[in-house]
Parts: C-alpha cells; structure tokens; sequence
C-alpha cells in the first residue's frame, strides 16, 4: 500500500518530472497531429524509430525524385530529408521497415566444409525476376578464412571465371563463430577471441532478382579502407558514401568510377585487429557506407559469393586474400629502376635525344609511334629507325618499353592489316547481337575490340606480338584503354534496347549508362555477355599479354596495365592513370599506392609529375622526390605541354632530382626483396603506417606518409611554397637516412614532428631494428652490373637488428622454385651508445651503423 508520505515522495522525487514530460509529450503529439493534417500523414512509429544513421535505402534510384506515393508503393518508411534531388545523398527519406518481406532459412545440414541450407521468398520485391529460391553455402575453409555463396537454387548463374585454389578440409580451431537468423534471413560473423561482430546482415532485407541483388551489414568501427579504384583518402568516409564499380576511362575525379574494380575492402577493429571481406562478383554495383557504421552491397548480376578474411593483424589479411586472388608476380629487377616516357616525341630524334640523356632510366614510347595509330605498325616517316634505336638501348643496358590499345583498326583494305584480316578470319572480336563484330572508335578511328575470354585470342595476340618483337625487340608492355575504352557510347550502331543495355536499376555510374565511353553490354564475348565480363577485360587482356611475353623473351614478363581487377597481380602492375599536373594530384597519389598495395598489385605508381597541364618546376621536383619512391616509378605526360623530364629543368632542380633517384637506385636491393616477399606470400612493398603499428589509432587516417616494407619511413612535401614538413613518427626510434640522426617521439606514443624538408630534400627515416640491404650506384639496373652491396644497420633500444635479402639473376622465370637463388638473413647487436641530435633536441639513444658492416659481391 502506497501512503501519502510515499506518494509525496516519489512526486518530489521525479514524478513531476515524469508528468511533465508527459504532458509535454501529449502537447508535442497535438501540434504533430495539426501539422501532420496540413502537410500529409505522419510516419509510423515503427519508421520514426529508426535511427537516421541505420536507415537503409529504400529507393536508390538517383534519376528519380523520391515521394511518399512511389516510396509506400514499396512498402517502405517515407520522412522528408534535406537533400535536394540530384545532390551527393544523405540520410534517405525512403527506408526499410523492420518488417519488409526478406528471405527464410529452412533446416541446416552439414558438409564436408560446413553447412548447406535453402532461403525462400514469399513476396515479391519491387525488382522484376526475383529469384524465389536460394541455396545458402557456408565453408569453413580455413581457420582464418570464411566463404559464403548465396546463389540460385534452381539453375546456374554467372560467377566470375577466378581459379581459387579449393579447400580440402574443415577448419579445425577457426577464428570465427557464425550466426543464423531464420526469419527474416542474416548470419552474423563474430571474431571468437573478442566477440567483435564483424557482419551482420539482419539489419536489412536481402534481394536477389535476376539484375538487383542487395545485402548490407553493419561493420565494426569506421575504419574501413579498399574498395577501388577510387579517388578519395585512403581511410574511406562513411558519410553516406557511395562507390560505383563500372571499369570507366576518366581522367582521376572524386566520386566517378574509375579505371578498375576491387570488391575488397580491409576494417580495422577497435582493439587493433583487422578483418577484411572479398565479393567475387565482376557486375556493375555499388558500395554504399553509412555513418551506422553499415555497408551495403548492391551488384546488378551474378551471384553474392562472400569471402571474409579473420587476419587478426592487416599483415595477415592481405595475405589471405592473396591466397584467394593470387599472388602478385615477381617483376624483373630492371623494372624497378627509373621510367621515362612522354606522348608527344614526335620523331625518333627527340626520343634519342632524351634516352640519350638518362643512362639509367628505361626508356617507353605513347601512340605516336605507330601507323595512323594501329597496333602493331610503325610510322615509316617519323619513326623508321626505332628498331635500330632499341638494339642501341640494349647493348647500353637500358629496356624499352611500348604502348597497345586493344582497338584493333577495322577500316583497312582487306588484305592489308594483318591483326584485323586475322582476327575475322578466327573469329576473335567481340560481338553485337547481331552476331557480328562490335564497331566502337577508338584512337585509329573504328575499331574492333578482341575478345580476351576466347583462348583463341591469346593465340592470336601472341602471334601479333611475336611478329612485331621481331621488328622492334621490346622489353616490357603497357596496356592501356582496356577499360575497354570507346569515343563513341556503345557502338557506332548504337546498342540494344534489351535489359542487358537497359537494366532495371542502373548503379550511379559517370554518364548514367552502362555504355558510356565502352561498349554494349549486351555484346557477345566467348565466355559470358560483356555485361558480366566488362570489369574483367583488362585482366584477361593483362594474363593474355604476360603469358605472350614468356613464350616470346623466355624471361619475367613486364606489363603495365591500366584497367584492374582481383588477381591482377599476377601478370600486371598498375599506374593510376591519367592526372593532371596540379598539387592536389600528387596528394592523392598516396592513398592510391596505398590502396593498390591492398588489392595485391604492389607495383604501382602515378605518373610522375602529371599526366596532363604543364607542371612548374617546384611541383615537378617535389612529385619527382615523391615518385622516386612509388614502387613502380615513371615520369609521363601529354603532348602539347611542357616537357617535363629533368633535363627541362634548372641545374638545382636537376640536382635534387637525381639526389631522390640516387636514393632509389641505392635501396633497390630493398625493394627487390620486399617484392620477394610479396610474390611469395602476399606482403605489402608499399605500406600504410598501420599496418606495422596496428594498436596507434593516429595511424589509421595518415595518407601523406607511408612505408617501404617495415623498415623506412618517407615523409615527401606536398604543398608548395614550404621548407619544413609535418610527419607522424610512431612510437620508437627513427635514423635520418642521410645524417644518421636520431628521432624518437614520446617514449608512451607516436607524435607529430616538424622537420626541415627544403627543396632539394626529401625526409627518409629508417626505422630502429633494421638492416638495409643497399648498393653501390652503378651504370644500370642489372643484377650482375657487378655493384657492390652494402648493408645498413640501425640498431634498437635494445642493440639489436634484422634484415634479409633476396638475391636471384633479376630477370629468369620461377628462380625461386628452381632454387636459383640467394636468401641472407642478416642479424647485427651494437652495445655502444651515444648522444645524437634528434629533430631539434638530443636524447642518449643506441647509434647506427652508418657505413658498410658487410660487402657482398655480386655473384657470391
């Protein structure tokens, strides 16, 4: 029983405060009736209740202005936003209910891997064709390593044509627990030493219809990083950000669809564990992050077929995924050194004139080599001693590398253009409907486009090229526009009206069309319609031009490619495309090499200096610093501007560049292991800070700084008019690669340190407990050029040091498992202290050991 006294109490204690709120509640609730009954029906309270955060989108379509009518015809949630229709979107005012119709899991039976089930659907979505029956696959394939493939239960569709090595036994002690929700369907993926909830897909309704699938999940933290090619910071924002996948040729642009497609994204969790997620599906999507933080899927073909990668460290994530994709290929030595090249040479004179001048760089021509721009020819007039040219490149030591585009002329008198007569005759060109070949228009003019998927191209493309190397003795290959890129949209017939070309949802891809700037996506190509294969064509062209290379030089073959796709690695490197000579484009250079190191192609670069526009000459010294340290490291631009190779520049200018190169040509043996490393078991070249100080959350955002490897530090100035430069040094000791120096942050944790940075400079740090391998500057970029080798020592806190070298003939093919090769593993203590100056202020740290402790000769 309740006495006065009570009552007296609990209302002085914060029953008032409760009837107020009520009657406050009550009074918020009546003007929400009268403004409701003048502007429309109020939202349920089963919509108001969702935070904004974890509102996923109902109505993605960005061609239409979203209303309540369309928005309910759904069955979803409509409350008014504050973006205007056709700006970057926020919060969306159409979303998911919690009780929109998704898919039920029936019984669970085992496997030799895991578990099999079936999902059914009883509603029908808003998209045409859903698929009413699913087959769910969960393997547990290795401890580290979980696959879920969601797919048509009932007939076979597209799955991208990657070799993945298959599992053969269920993991023993995995990493991982997994979850069903039966109905609605979600499986949550939780990390068993901490209990992080890596996905989560009960958040959302899952779709699967023929040409709209959607999954989304919530994530861990807002650390997430991958998903390319995209221009952006290497840290991805979660700001209600979506990211197209649609292979697109574009001059690098915040929020277009770029150059190549890499459905993988990494997360670093908040205590320092990392995980990272695979979608093998080559369609057309989108990612969408949202601020929850949450991911969501949305591909418009295939099937969703899911890799989640446990690490625990992002070392070990890559890895991984590596293990999936394949490893990347181990590049001739030569392709590590200076690249020089330039669209515009005009002659074979001013090439001469400029190789002439860089004893060390490999030289490369653009498309003003060739016959009226057609593969495989020469321009007699301008160009007719370039095979001559190239012989005198060789015996000086120096490569040579060329440029194909996949067009193939189509205009020429039958009978006289070989590639073409040929490639009708084989029937290798991809297709229209109609049965006949595609004519795009490309730089020759109307072109047909090989058709990579078919064996019978890489016949043809052999062939091709082992007629021209006998002209022209090339080194390496650099493909480009192999988006595949087109001048006009789809064809010159146009394309079809099919939905193949017009599919019910369109993801938002620069032009809104799937044939902007490419071809129809309903064209016929051997393995698949060009709407499931476009995102794979620079990769087939990429392993179609490597396996070309070995038969014809018997040596590691060097390519170049422009498009991208997972396991590309294995047969290409990467350069960013086409940017502009501005500071902003070095900027984002950074994040991506960084990026590309992610999605297992290590040797990448952009081009030095800017593609387009006329650089000045402290941008381009500043950019030359930088790229000498890219892994892959060309200096390119456009014809009609000024030139931009370092004899363009003053005698300072000049200086300061080959001071950067000398540091380069210096620490190839470095990089040359590193590369091992990353052929044989999927490590990094180019790293991101985090990577080697997981646990310092500084280190997750920084993008203007990265690593060679574990051991060395570059900090490049980015901006101009500046003599100093702002870096983060993660906790420990840091040696200045050029005075021995010392810097140490705080003894508990990294800090950011000013360092001097004037323009002939930039800052290298090797990291404590290193040993770099180095060489002596030579004439080349040969492994038997006879350099000595040297190693550097920079000892830790506790006066020790490691490094290792790999050491083979720099161009033979499988040295490493044929066992022609030198592994060394170098270990070093130093007891000795001193005090250095470091960065300003001196501390009593270990010393380094700056000069030679060991000499290795070249063949020993």
């Amino acid at each position: 029983m309740t006495t006065l006294a009570g009552l007296s109490a609990w209302w002085l204690g914060g029953g008032l405060l409760t009837v107020a709120a009520l009657l406050s509640g009550v009074t918020v609730w009546v003007l929400g009736q009268i403004w409701w009954g003048q502007h429309g029906t109020p939202p349920l309270t089963k919509c108001v209740s969702i935070p904004e955060s974890l509102r996923f989108d109902c109505f993605p379509e960005r061609s239409t202005v979203v209303t309540r009518e369309l928005c309910e015809a759904r069955g979803c949630c409509f409350v008014d936003g504050d973006w205007p229709s056709g700006s970057a979107r926020g919060v969306p005012w159409c979303f998911y209910p919690p009780d929109f119709p998704s898919y039920t899991l029936g019984s669970l039976n085992e496997t030799e891997l895991g578990v099999r089930g079936f999902l059914t659907r009883k509603a029908k979505t808003y998209y045409p064709r859903d698929v009413v029956k699913l087959q769910l696959s969960v393997e547990f394939e290795t401890d580290a390593r979980l696959h879920v493939k969601i797919t048509d239960a009932t007939k076979p569709r597209y799955e991208v044509p990657l070799d993945v090595p298959p599992a053969t036994k269920r993991a023993e002690n995995p990493l991982y627990t997994i979850e069903f929700s039966k109905e609605p369907f979600g499986l949550i993926v939780k990390r068993k030493s901490s209990g992080t909830v890596l996905l989560n897909t009960t958040v959302a309704p899952l779709f699967f219809a023929d040409q709209f699938l959607q999954i989304s999940t919530v994530l861990p933290s807002t650390f997430i990083y991958g998903l390319g090619e995209h221009r952006s910071n290497f840290l991805h924002s979660l700001e209600w950000n979506t990211l197209t996948f649609w292979a697109r040729d574009v001059p690098p642009t915040e929020s277009f669809n770029l150059y190549g497609v890499h459905p993988f994204y990494l997360a670093m969790e908040r205590d320092g564990a990392s995980h990272g997620v695979f979608l093998m599906n080559s369609n057309a999507m989108e990612v969408v992050l949202q601020p929850a933080p949450a991911l969501t899927w949305r591909p418009v073909g295939g099937i969703l077929d899911f890799y989640i990668f446990l690490g625990p460290d992002p070392n070990l994530v890559l890895q991984q995924y590596q293990q999936v994709i394949g490893f990347p290929a181990m590049p001739p030595f030569w392709g590590l050194g200076f690249h020089l090249c330039r669209w515009g040479y005009g002659t074979t004179l001013q090439f001469y004139n400029i190789y002439a001048f860089f004893s060390q760089a490999a030289q490369w021509n653009d498309i003003d080599y060739m016959d009226g721009y057609r593969d495989f020819t020469i321009d007699s007039q301008k160009f007719g001693t370039l095979p001559q040219l190239v012989e005198d490149l060789h015996k000086h030591g120096q490569h040579y590398v060329m440029i194909l585009d996949p067009g193939i002329s189509s205009t020429q008198p039958p009978g006289s253009y070989w590639p073409y007569d040929e490639g009708l005759k084989r029937g290798i060109f991809i297709n229209s409907t109609q049965g006949k070949p595609l004519i795009g228009k490309v730089w020759p003019g109307f072109t047909a486009f090989p058709d990579f998927s078919n064996l019978n191209t890489h016949q043809w493309w052999l062939e091709n090229l082992d007629r021209f190397h006998s002209l022209v003795p090339f080194d390496g290959l650099w493909i480009d526009m192999n988006e595949p890129s087109n001048f006009v949209d789809g064809s010159t017939a146009g394309c079809s009206q099919e939905e193949l070309d017009k599919p019910p949802y369109v993801p938002a891809v620069l032009g809104n069309s799937l044939s902007a700037k490419t071809i129809c996506a309903s064209s016929r190509q051997n393995a698949s319609v060009h709407y499931n294969l476009h995102n794979l064509y620079g990769l087939m062209e990429a392993k179609a031009t490597a396996s070309a290379l070995v038969k014809i030089r018997g040596k590691r073959p060097f390519v170049i490619s422009r498009s991208s796709f997972p396991s590309q690695g294995r047969y290409s490197g990467h350069w960013l495309g086409d940017n502009r000579s501005e500071w902003k484009d070095m900027v984002c250079s950074i994040p991506g090499v960084l990026s590309f190191s992610l999605f297992g192609i290590p040797l990448v670069g952009a081009d030095i200096c800017g593609f387009s526009g006329s650089t000045s000459e402290e941008l381009c010294t500043r950019w030359m610093q930088l790229g000498a340290f890219y892994p892959f490291a060309r200096n390119h631009n456009t014809q009609d501007v000024k030139a931009q190779d370092p004899s363009a520049f003053s005698p300072a200018a000049r200086t300061a560049m080959k001071t950067a190169l000398e540091v380069r040509y210096a620490l190839l043996p470095y990089l040359y292991s590193l590369f091992h490393r990353a052929h044989l078991q999927g490590d990094t070249v180019a790293r991101p800070l985090f990577f080697e100080f997981p646990k310092d959350v500084a280190t997750y955002s920084i993008d203007r700084q990265f690593l060679w490897g574990r051991g060395l530090l570059l900090t490049p100035v980015l901006e101009p008019g500046v003599n100093s430069v702002i870096g983060y040094f993660p906790r420990g000791l840091w040696y200045d690669y050029y005075t021995v120096r010392a810097c140490s942050p705080s003894d508990h944790s990294g800090e950011n340190l000013k360092i001097a940075a004037p323009l002939d400079h930039i800052n290298v740090h090797v990291r404590e407990g290193t040993i770099l391998p180095t060489q002596k500057l030579g004439g080349s970029t040969s492994v038997g050029s006879g350099n000595a080798l040297h190693l550097i020592a920079a000892l830790s806190q506790n006066a020790n040091a490691w490094g290792d070298l790999y050491w083979d003939d720099g161009e033979s093919l499988d040295t490493f498992a044929k066992g022609d090769y030198s592994y060394l593993v170098f270990n070093v203590t130093q007891v000795r202290r001193a005090s250095l100056p470091c960065c300003g202020v001196t501390s009593k740290l270990p010393t380094v050991v700056p000069l030679v402790t060991n000499v290795i000769h070249s063949g020993d």
